[in-house]
């Protein structure tokens, strides 16, 4: 007998049109589990391109304010009476909340209220944001907020292996893993567009070194800068250029360093999977990873992908054979990598074709079924999940 279908309730302060990697996968998910025949209402916070009626009975939008530091994402507006009223009338089987914003405190609370069972996902590494935007202090009650919030429901969903581990040290409960997938049909090498590499300056035997993410200070930028000058010095008969796509703070100090590189800004769907088809090389220094989609998205469009051995990386790229790994950490070992990848053509081949390879099975559907399973698992009767009370760990709270 077919399982029974859901009502599954998704919570996020982001998702897409939004362009980022929590956006991308919460796309995914729920027009997967559509998809499956799931009724999945999605709340958030309204966006520009929301009109103001709301016709879809599927969609319930909230206020929203700017986050600081980045510009274009919100926190949702805490809406505990507003969940309460519509889930008394038409209750969900499970939630799922991505972000532990007021939006997903709220829906969490109001959950607790209802007992209706709740999956929480790990998508980003907030308590690593503070010290690079100033709020060093606010690091370790970060983490204990976020720890104190992801135990209060039946699982929280993690990435990566690497993530898994680091959170049960720090005390998490209940933590499960779903990993990512890849549209390798959208991401495919036979996307290389020889025009746009023409209009990036660059020849046939010409290096297209690229870069895709944000344009931030959690993203371990002035590794990138570093690693390119050295690849142009090991290098200097090579031509080669620095393709950034993607936008944000660090945009003019980036083009202030890099005056030889391009900024695509931000690009979508088959301009996205173009503009990487077209890259040769990609560079990605980022130590502040849950896992990291483009890592995926570059292994799909056949490119050689130098990283750090963590997230994404340390689950999918298989050093010297499907990409090259450096150290957590190791700026140097990075740089020197780097500078490998382009000394022999012929093995820098090969990791190309053996990463197409690898990504081309990592199909969004089966991460879509082990999400079903998940939600269904936390509806099992199981011991209560944290205590009754509904406030914050005490700011004194400590625990390692």
């Amino acid at each position: 007998m077919d399982a029974p279908t859901l009502h599954i309730a998704l919570i996020s302060e982001t998702f897409p049109p939004e362009i980022n990697g929590v956006a991308n996968t919460l796309g995914r998910l729920v027009d997967g589990l559509r998809s499956r025949g799931h009724r999945v209402q999605l709340i958030r916070p309204r966006q520009a391109h929301d009109s103001a009626p709301q016709p879809d009975p599927e969609l319930l939008l909230t206020r929203g304010w700017p986050l600081p530091g980045y510009p274009g994402l919100q926190w949702g507006q805490s809406s505990l009476h507003k969940l309460l009223r519509r889930w008394k009338r038409q209750r969900p089987d499970v939630l799922y909340i991505a972000t532990e914003g007021p939006l997903g405190l709220s829906a969490l609370r109001a959950a607790r209220r209802l007992a209706i069972p709740v999956v929480s996902g790990f998508h980003t590494n907030f308590q690593q944001y503070t010290g690079h935007y100033g709020f060093g202090l606010l690091t370790r009650a970060l983490t204990n907020y976020l720890r104190w919030f992801h135990n209060r429901t039946q699982m929280t969903l993690v990435p990566s292996i690497g993530q898994k581990v680091e959170l049960q040290r720090r005390d998490f409960e209940r933590l499960a893993l779903l990993a990512r997938g890849v549209d390798s049909q959208l991401f495919h090498p036979g996307r290389r567009c020889d025009e746009l590499r023409k209009h990036w300056g660059l020849g046939p035997d010409d290096m297209a070194v690229l870069h895709v993410g944000r344009l931030a200070a959690e993203k371990n930028l002035g590794l990138l800068v570093k690693a390119f000058r050295a690849l142009q010095q090991a290098h200097p008969q090579r031509r080669m250029r620095l393709i950034l796509v993607g936008d944000g703070p660090l945009h003019a100090s980036l083009q202030a360093q890099l005056p030889d590189a391009l900024f695509c800004g931000l690009q979508r769907g088959e301009a996205l999977a173009m503009h990487y088809a077209s890259g040769d090389l990609f560079l990605f220094p980022s130590l502040s990873e849950t896992f990291g989609n483009v890592v995926l998205e570059a292994l799909a469009s056949s490119l050689g992908v130098v990283a750090f051995d963590q997230a994404a990386a340390a689950q999918h790229i298989h050093h010297g054979h499907n990409g090259l790994l450096a150290r957590p950490g190791d700026e140097n070992g990075f740089c020197e990598i780097a500078c490998q990848a382009l000394a022999d053509a012929e093995t820098l081949r090969r990791i190309r074709l053996n990463a197409r390879r690898h990504a081309s099975h990592l199909s969004w559907e089966g991460i879509v079924v082990q999400f079903e399973q998940h939600l269904r698992g936390a509806m099992q009767p199981q011991p209560e999940a944290g205590d009754n009370a509904e406030l914050a760990p005490r700011a004194g709270e400590t625990r390692h």
